[in-house]
Formats: C-alpha cells, sequence, structure tokens
C-alpha cells in the first residue's frame, strides 16, 4: 500500500511539473507576443505623429479666411486689377460690374439685402447635400488629390492651400483645415463666405453680382428657378446663362429636382418652379453686357491682356489671379499702346483697302505710302515694342483684321528672318561680315525674293538684302546643327513657327552687347509683360522690376551683327528702313507670300511687325513682302524713339576695322577697284593681298591674252574678275567682262641681223644647261642682256648673268640652268646701244 501510495504522489509530482513548465512556457509567450505588440503600437504611434508633423507642417492659419472675405475691408470684396507699368491707369479689373465692385451679402434673413434660402438650398443640392450634418470634411475621394467634396473643403482649397500642388497630403492637410474652420466659425459663416465668394462665370463671384449680371436684379429678389440656374453655375462657371443658356436653363431644372430629392424644396414649390421661364438677361439684350469693367481702358480680349495672364499664371494659379484682391502691375506703357495701336490699325485698315478709323494719332500720321495699287483684303497684322535693356513689353497689338484688333498673337512661319543666326554661325567660326560668297544659279534651284542673283558678295551685303542663295549655301557649310544650337541659345526653336515676343527678345540681344534681358516664365526664358503682383494690402506676391541678365554673344560678336544690320548704305532703298537714327534691321519673308516681317532695334526699343495673309494664293492676288510691314515699323520705331538721342553703338574691345577689297574682303591691291572698311574679331582679320582681280595685257585690236609677239604698241592693260567655272555661265549671260582665256597667234617678228637668237630654235624642247647663241652687236653697241620668263605673256623677268659690254657675233650669248623648271617658257635678248635705242628678239622653248 506503501509503494502504492508513492507512486502515485511521484505521478502527481510529474504532472504538476509538466503543468508548471506548460504554463511557463505559456507565460513567456505572452509575455513575448506583449513586448512585440507593444513595439510595433510604439512604431505606429511614432509613425502616426512625424506623418501628422510632416501633414500639418507650416500649415496655414485659418484666420486668413476672414481677413479676406468679411466685409467691409475683405481683400477678396476687390477685383484683381490689372495696371499700365506707372500703376496710373487701370487696363482691366476681374469684375461682371460696372464699377469694378463686389457687395457682400449675408444670408441672415433680418437683414433686408440677404441671400434667399432659395439659393443657399440650391447651391447645397448640387455642392454639398450633407452641409448641415457633417463636420466640414468626408473621407470620401481622398485618393482623388483634385476633389473637394465639400463646401468647407472647397473654401480651403481655392482661397488657403490654391498654391500647393495637388496631392495625398494636400488632401489631407484640406480636410485638416476644413475641420478647423467648421469648428471655429460655424457653418452658417461658412456657407455665407461661399455664396459671396465662389466663381458663377463671367467673372461674377459672389450672388450678388451673378444675380446682377444674369438677371438685372439683386441677390434678394431671386426665384427657387434663378437660383437654380446659379447653383449649376457654381459648378461650372463656363457653363453660365450668358454663354450657353439653353444648357444653363436645363442644368436649372436639374438642380430644382435634386433640391426636392434632398428635402430642400417641397413638391409643390418644385412645380411653381419647373412652371417658372426665367428671363434671362441676355435674351433682353445681349448689348448691355459688362462681362468685364466698363472703365477699364483694354478688355480681357486684348492680346495683352491674354499674354500678362499667361505669364503671371506661371507664378500664381489662373483662379487665385481671378478671384480677386490682387493688383498686377504690368510693363505696358499706357502711350505706347495707344500709339501702336492706332497707328496698326490705320495699317490695316489700308491694306485691306478700307476707309481708315477715325483715329487722329501721331503715330498714323508717321506712316510712310504703301506700295501703289496694293489691296490684300484678308491681310492681318500685328506689332510688339520691347525695352531690350530691360526685357520688358511696352506695347502689344494683337492680329488687326480689317482695321480692327482682335486678341490673336498667334506664332507664324519665320521665313527669313532667322537669318541672321545663319550668319551669326558663320561668324562664330571665322568668318567675317567681309567674307566673300558667290550668289549664282545652283543645282538647289533656290532663287532670291527678287528673282535676280548677284554675283560675287560680302556675307554683309547679303544678309542685309535679305538674299537667299548666300543664307542656304552658308548654312550648307556651317551645318544644321550647329545653326540649331546658335538659335536655341536665343530661345528660337528650329523649324518651328515663331512668335513676335521671341523674335524680339532674340534681336535685342544684338543691340545689348550679347546679354538677353527677360525673366524665367515657365521653361522659358523670354521678355516679360508683367512687373509685380501685390495683394490688395501690399504684401508682394511677385516681383519682376529688376530683370534676369542671360550672356548670350560676346560684345565683339554682337557688335558685327549690330554693324551690318545697321549698315544703311548696304541694304536695299526699295523698303522704307530709314529712320534718321541708327537701327539695326532685319526683314524676313516666306516663298508662299504668306507672312513678312520687319523686326529692328535701337539701343532703347526693339519693334517687331507682321503682316500676313491667310487665303490660299493664286497667280493674281499675289503675297506679302516686307515692304508691308516695313511701312508699319517705320511709324512705330520713330514713335518709340521721339525726344530719344540718336544714339548708336561704338566697338568693343575685340573688334577691329580694316579696309579690304570689296568684295572678296582681302587685302587691298593694285587692280582692286573698290575698297571699303570693314570689321572683323581681333585675330580674323585678312592676311592675304586680293585675288579676285587681276591685269591682264590684253591685244586691244583682237581682245585675245597679249604673247611676247604682240607689237607692244596693240598691247593694253585690263583688269579683269576672276569668275570660278561655277559662275562662268551666270557671268557671261549677265554681259560681266571675263577675262580671255585664248592667247594671240603667234607671228614671229623678222630676224634682226645685230640682234637675234640662234639656238635654241623656236618651239624647241630643253633641258640641263642650254646654250643660248646668236648676234649681240651693231653700230652704237653699248650692251645686251638674256632673260627668261613663265608663259606666253611673262609678267616677270629673270637675268641671266649680268650685263654683258662685249658684242657677240654668232657665237654664245648666255647660258641657262633648266634644272628644276617645267612649261613653256620666253627667252629674250635686249640689245641696248649708246642712243638709248633697244632691239629685242625673243623665242619660245619648252623646258622638259
Amino acid at each position: 500500500m506503501q509503494k502504492y501510495l508513492s507512486i502515485l504522489r511521484a505521478r502527481r509530482e510529474r504532472r504538476l511539473d509538466k503543468q508548471r513548465k506548460s504554463s511557463g512556457r505559456a507565460r513567456g509567450a505572452l509575455l513575448g507576443f506583449g513586448m512585440v505588440f507593444s513595439l510595433v503600437l510604439a512604431a505606429l504611434i511614432l509613425l502616426g505623429a512625424f506623418a501628422y508633423a510632416d501633414v500639418t507642417r507650416d500649415l496655414p492659419s485659418v484666420e486668413i479666411l476672414p481677413r479676406l472675405l468679411n466685409p467691409p475691408d475683405g481683400l477678396l470684396l476687390q477685383p484683381t486689377r490689372i495696371y499700365d507699368r506707372t500703376g496710373l491707369h487701370p487696363l482691366f479689373s476681374f469684375s461682371s460690374a460696372p464699377d469694378a465692385s463686389r457687395r457682400y451679402i449675408p444670408i441672415n434673413e433680418q437683414n433686408p439685402q440677404h441671400i434667399p434660402t432659395s439659393l443657399v438650398n440650391a447651391v447645397l443640392a448640387v455642392a454639398d447635400p450633407r452641409f448641415w450634418s457633417h463636420s466640414g470634411y468626408t473621407l470620401q475621394k481622398l485618393d482623388d488629390p483634385n476633389a473637394h467634396p465639400t463646401i468647407a473643403q472647397k473654401l480651403v482649397s481655392d482661397l488657403i492651400l490654391y498654391d500647393e500642388e495637388p496631392s495625398l497630403r494636400r488632401a489631407v492637410r484640406e480636410r485638416i483645415l476644413a475641420a478647423q474652420i467648421t469648428a471655429q466659425f460655424g457653418r452658417g459663416q461658412i456657407i455665407e463666405w461661399y455664396l459671396n465668394s465662389t466663381h458663377f462665370g463671367r467673372y461674377a463671384f459672389g450672388a450678388d453680382a451673378a444675380a446682377q449680371l444674369y438677371f438685372g436684379k439683386p441677390a434678394d429678389q431671386l426665384t427657387p428657378a434663378e437660383s437654380a440656374i446659379l447653383a449649376a453655375a457654381s459648378e461650372t462657371p463656363a457653363l453660365n446663362p450668358l454663354d450657353a443658356p439653353q444648357v444653363a436653363t436645363q442644368r436649372g431644372r436639374e438642380v430644382l429636382h435634386m433640391m426636392n430629392r434632398f428635402k430642400l424644396l417641397s413638391n409643390e414649390a418644385l412645380d411653381l418652379a419647373l412652371a417658372e421661364t426665367p428671363e434671362l438677361r441676355a435674351e433682353r439684350s445681349r448689348s448691355t453686357d459688362t462681362s468685364a469693367s466698363t472703365s477699364t481702358s483694354l478688355s480681357a480680349d486684348t492680346a495683352f491682356i491674354n499674354l500678362v495672364l499667361a505669364q503671371a499664371e506661371t507664378q500664381i494659379p489662373r483662379d487665385r489671379i481671378e478671384r480677386g484682391g490682387l493688383n498686377v502691375i504690368s510693363t505696358l506703357d499706357f502711350d505706347l499702346q495707344t500709339q501702336a495701336a492706332c497707328a496698326t490699325e490705320v495699317y490695316a485698315a489700308r491694306m485691306a483697302g478700307l476707309p481708315e478709323p477715325k483715329a487722329d494719332c501721331p503715330s498714323a500720321r508717321l506712316l510712310p505710302s504703301l506700295p501703289p495699287a496694293v489691296t490684300l483684303a484678308d491681310s492681318s497684322a500685328s506689332a510688339l515694342i520691347l525695352d531690350p535693356k530691360t526685357g520688358q513689353v511696352l506695347a502689344l497689338v494683337g492680329e488687326t483684321v480689317q482695321g480692327v484688333e482682335t486678341p490673336l498673337v498667334t506664332a507664324h512661319q519665320p521665313g527669313s528672318s532667322l537669318d541672321a543666326f545663319v550668319y551669326l554661325t558663320g561668324f562664330t567660326r571665322g568668318l567675317s561680315p567681309a567674307s566673300l560668297t558667290w550668289d549664282i544659279p545652283n543645282e538647289s534651284n533656290i532663287q532670291n525674293f527678287d528673282g535676280e542673283f548677284h554675283g560675287a558678295l560680302r556675307l554683309r551685303t547679303a544678309l542685309a538684302n535679305d538674299y537667299q542663295v548666300p543664307v542656304e549655301t552658308l548654312k550648307g557649310q556651317m551645318g544644321i546643327e550647329n545653326v540649331t544650337n546658335i538659335e536655341s541659345s536665343f530661345g528660337i526653336a528650329s523649324g518651328s513657327d515663331v512668335t513676335m515676343l521671341k523674335l524680339a527678345g532674340a534681336y535685342g540681344v544684338f543691340g545689348t552687347q550679347g546679354v538677353y534681358f527677360g525673366q524665367n516664365v515657365g521653361d522659358d526664358f523670354v521678355p516679360a509683360s508683367v512687373l509685380k503682383i501685390e495683394t490688395a494690402d501690399h504684401a508682394s506676391l511677385l516681383d519682376w522690376t529688376l530683370p534676369q541678365a542671360k550672356p548670350v554673344l560676346t560684345p565683339a560678336l554682337a557688335y558685327l551683327m549690330t554693324n551690318v544690320l545697321s549698315d544703311e548704305s548696304t541694304r536695299s532703298k526699295s523698303v522704307p528702313l530709314e529712320i534718321g537714327r541708327p537701327a539695326g534691321v532685319k526683314v524676313g519673308q516666306t516663298t508662299d507670300g504668306r507672312d513678312a516681317w520687319v523686326v529692328g532695334f535701337t539701343p532703347s526699343h526693339v519693334v517687331v511687325t507682321w503682316t500676313g495673309v491667310h487665303s490660299p494664293l493664286d497667280g493674281g492676288q499675289g503675297g506679302v513682302t516686307p515692304r508691308f510691314p516695313a511701312v508699319l515699323w517705320n511709324a512705330l520705331i520713330q514713335t518709340a524713339s521721339a525726344n530719344l538721342p540718336a544714339d548708336g553703338w561704338t566697338a568693343p574691345q575685340g573688334v577691329s576695322t580694316v579696309t579690304v577689297c570689296d568684295p572678296s574682303g582681302m587685302l587691298p591691291t593694285r587692280e582692286c577697284p573698290n575698297l571699303v572698311n570693314e570689321v572683323f574679331l581681333n585675330g580674323s582679320e585678312p592676311v592675304q593681298a586680293d585675288n579676285l582681280f587681276r591685269e591682264f595685257d590684253i591685244n586691244r585690236e583682237t581682245g585675245l591674252l597679249a604673247t611676247v609677239f604682240t607689237p607692244p604698241e596693240l598691247i593694253e592693260k585690263r583688269i579683269y574678275m576672276i569668275v570660278p567655272e561655277s559662275a562662268r555661265d551666270w557671268a557671261l549671260s549677265k554681259g560681266v567682262d571675263i577675262p580671255p582665256t585664248n592667247y594671240d597667234a603667234i607671228q614671229p617678228p623678222p630676224v634682226k641681223p645685230t640682234a637675234n637668237i640662234t639656238s635654241p630654235e623656236l618651239f624647241a624642247e630643253v633641258n640641263g644647261k642650254v646654250q643660248i647663241l646668236g648676234t649681240a652687236s651693231g653700230e652704237n653697241f653699248s650692251y645686251y642682256r638674256v632673260q627668261v620668263g613663265k608663259g606666253l605673256n611673262p609678267q616677270t623677268w629673270t637675268q641671266l648673268g649680268s650685263d654683258v659690254i662685249t658684242p657677240v657675233e654668232n657665237g654664245q650669248l648666255a647660258e641657262w640652268d633648266t634644272t628644276g623648271l617645267s612649261g613653256l617658257y620666253a627667252v629674250q635678248l635686249q640689245v641696248v646701244r649708246s642712243d638709248q635705242v633697244v632691239d629685242t628678239a625673243v623665242i619660245q622653248v619648252t623646258v622638259k
């Protein structure tokens, strides 16, 4: 029994021991799991804290909303206004009201003028049906950074976070701020702010402005049907009652049904509203539409305003600009813009053959006459004036058709207006304005615009006169890639259409010693149309008053281009480009006659004018040439330069002036018919004498090259241009004198008994050491000499030995070592007598 009890106790001990071990393992596992869970939880809390800190870092204060929206001094209660460069002339304001004002209307019905409940409910139905029940935000559409599902979120997005890029982080921040403004200001204040600031289309910001614009009544008089139409417009401002009346009316009816579905409009009220036919203001009279303030000088549809907005919105979102509270100071010179627009309208009317607008402006009186008997009914014209020293646009006139300006300033085919950059490429690679080029027919059949070929030219002449054959030849020599690289450094995209803005900026570089002044606008460096943008309380949002400088050329290279483009003596007088002061000018045109340009500059201004025709050209109509835009350019550059000194450009260091032969550009010789002063980069001056012109001995009776046998009394010296073989046919067709290639017939003179050469014989072949035999004697003999010269009519002679004072009879006169010589030579004996009579004898031999 005792043994049995011992066995039971042992078993119980083992069982208890196993239980203790199992319990220990369980406690250990539970403790390990708890530690892991605690670490994970701590990590999640830490990560959450870091994420929250990142999301809320630099979170804007919600106190900005009262400053923006509360009357009477809310910043957004003033529309954004655009001014000229002085800030004194308002050009445009984003307001639907004639007086550019914005009225703040409360929603409190106890106020005599209030936003009606019908408009509140209509907006809530389309924008935020659960407005009165949520906390200002919803997590719905969190993954869509462009969605703003609640009105509080819309306010935050439009007015607080407008300058942040869409992202998940921004979406979270938007919801945090929406919750804050709902808790701090209350739902009533939020809907009131929203209805007084949202955009209803046509720059109608706020309910009262929209009611006045579309229905001609204050907001408190809106009917439910009218309220529904405005609510729909607030969701899609482009589909407003003025721009899309039928669509706006239909969308308003849909909003009424939504209001009924959300219990915001009773069945009876729905039936009454659907039976109503709202009278849209546009239906009564479109002529009374004032979508822009009538107190402004320009409309939203002018080219300059469009340029300002396009450049401004690269820095500030367009919606924020339009919403209000900003003052935009542009670069516009108000007086210059007025004169430019006036002159362009008169010019365009003349081009179209229409009566001139009744505009008495000094600039129009400066317009030279157009080419006679020219009328292009479908032509249009535009112009731009730039200050190259600041890179600021002073005036911009949109494409003016039949005397009426449009907002269009599109890019056009550059044609030959960019040829200057081909020549510049050559100048960077060792050529100069003096370098010789040949304007002659070629295998590519390229034609000049004047239909003529001009032969040998300096590059200066070819550039100044817009000759196409030389520029195409030069382009082939330089390589398209090199030319493209040069153009791109000026902001020009090779092979693409070009705008006046980029053309003006590029040519302005030449007048500012190689520096491009402008601003980084988006991805481009271009001239600016904006000086600065400030809020209504003068906080700066953008400051472009100081231009950025981008060196493009050395001053020496820029001067070479300016010197050529301002050379009045070289360019054709058929285009009216002379203005009584130094001005660099490049004309341009397209081969199809659709586009013609003039871009010219002084030290203080760049003026670009363009003229084009749009309909297909036919043989009877013709096209435009630079003679047309030159008329407008002439008037505008004179207007811009009035009361300014007639400054030009002085040569910087690195430029030298050398007298050269024209047109070879080489050092002058006695034969050169025309000498000119030409500019060179230091180190590229010519070192060789001119070889384009040579003097020839010609038999005046036969017109052939003289030989040693041609009687001296028949020989005359003539200077000819050495025309290359490729230009010979052209030269002959143009009657250009070219040197003869044939020599006179050889007729040896009679043998004189006292002065003759008997060996070698005439036309003999000789080599080595040649014994020259003959006679040199006779009455009054003084001395003789023997000399040799290369060719049929040597221009230089080499004497064999020295003068010999002993007469020779049928003996050796001299010895000639022909080692190393080859070809046709003349051997001449001269017998000089005491009475200064000289007897000669000449033979021709061939040295082998």
